[in-house]
């Protein structure tokens, strides 16, 4: 499985790269698909290349399931501070994946 890694554009050069960076690692980043990107974006870096911008907040989000990965992997089972936008609630599907909403019936179309 491959995971991609949110970082943060540190600075970028003239040569299509940038110095990016997220949990103590530092990576220089292809930004090709995504342009070149202002110090203090977040992209989603995956094998040398920034695949696409991230909000501060699905940076966030992104870098505690890391964390809770991580956490999970060292042995430690409580995990829940990791996803604390999901405790105390239902999670939603997104729209494209919620099951479509039953057909009306068409009173119109029924007759023969």
């Amino acid at each position: 499985m491959c995971i991609g890694m949110p970082m943060r554009v540190i600075e970028s050069d003239s040569a299509g790269h940038a110095w990016c960076e997220a949990d103590g690692h530092r990576e220089r980043l292809d930004m090709a698909l995504v342009s070149a990107q202002s110090p203090g974006t977040w992209v989603l870096a995956f094998q040398g290349a920034a695949r696409q911008r991230m909000s501060p907040l699905e940076a966030a989000r992104a870098r505690a399931g890391r964390q809770a990965l991580a956490a999970v992997l060292a042995g430690d089972r409580n995990v829940d501070a990791f996803f604390a936008d999901l405790i105390g609630r239902e999670p939603q599907l997104p729209a494209h994946l919620a099951p479509a909403a039953p057909a009306v019936p068409n009173p119109a179309r029924e007759r023969v």
